[in-house]
């Protein structure tokens, strides 16, 4: 998809350097990425202590 976008020329420079990337486009990429990823992270980090699982240790120890 090809977007038009502003983006401060110290901070593309900033986000170039510290990314490595070769490109604008790629420096973009990585920044969505990197956005989708911890959102998906703070969605699993809410789950956290939502689920009750039942396990039983001794019959699980028996299957071995």
């Amino acid at each position: 998809m090809r977007t038009t976008i502003e983006v401060p020329d110290q901070l593309m420079q900033e986000a170039l350097t510290v990314s490595k990337a070769k490109t604008k486009t790629m420096v973009i990429v990585l920044g969505l990425q990197e956005l989708i990823h911890r959102h998906k992270l703070e969605e699993l980090r809410a789950l956290r202590g939502g689920v009750a699982l039942t396990v039983d240790v001794r019959a699980s120890r028996k299957r071995s």
